[in-house]
């Protein structure tokens, strides 16, 4: 007789892990309460340890990335401005 594989959404992920990481019960106790095996709570709560410095530094290099980008337009627009009028006094605008 075969099972057929569950599958939880990130956002279920992502609470089973808050409750394992804040410790108020223990594993055992939210795998009964949720249905979900004590192993696979133990992986999401290690992946949620793992990647939520990450989550911090990301949007920090997200904003400076945004900054980047503004400054990068905006240089490219001087440059098509004075390539133009290069183009215009040298007479090969036309």
């Amino acid at each position: 007789m075969a099972t057929t594989r569950r599958r939880y959404s990130g956002e279920f992920k992502a609470k089973v892990a808050l409750a394992a990481l804040r410790g108020e019960r223990t594993i055992n106790e939210l795998s009964a309460e949720h249905g979900v095996h004590p192993a696979q709570i133990m992986q999401w709560r290690k992946i949620a340890q793992e990647e939520l410095p990450g989550i911090f530094t990301q949007r920090r290099n997200g904003k400076e990335e945004e900054d980047l980008k503004a400054a990068l337009y905006q240089q490219i627009g001087q440059l098509k401005v004075e390539l133009d009028w290069v183009k215009k006094k040298a007479g090969l605008a036309g």
